[in-house]
């Protein structure tokens, strides 16, 4: 069986480094704005995403930005049910648990670019 080892230069480690710095910014804004200023480090993303193609730091980029359209798309139904006022306590249970899995994904994909795996995508 060979080895799996992750050869990179000084660009991808920046790219890594980047990452790194774009999951902190995501759980950050789960932490403190419950997700609303995510869009921030999501603009970084796309803006860094075609400069990590072919690598499995491209990956992760796909997974921040998955990660973010789908916690979007929960919080709003959960925005839906609560107008209804009858939603309310359903309301509260989509948000809940949206945030416990966004904030599980970024957790996951921080520790998978630690040990530099990619994510499914």
């Amino acid at each position: 069986m060979m080895d799996e080892q992750i050869y990179y230069d000084s660009d991808t480690e920046s790219h890594k480094r980047l990452l790194w710095w774009l999951y902190l910014m995501h759980g950050l804004s789960m932490i403190f704005s419950l997700g609303a200023l995510s869009f921030v480090p999501l603009i970084i993303n796309y803006l860094k995403r075609a400069d990590t193609e072919g690598s499995f730091l491209h990956s992760h980029h796909s997974w921040q930005i998955r990660s973010f359209w789908w916690y979007i798309v929960w919080m709003s139904i959960g925005v839906v049910l609560f107008i209804t006022v009858f939603g309310i306590p359903v309301a509260m249970l989509i948000w809940f648990a949206a945030w416990v899995w966004k904030a599980y994904r970024l957790i996951r994909g921080f520790l998978d670019l630690g040990s530099n795996k990619a994510m499914p995508v």
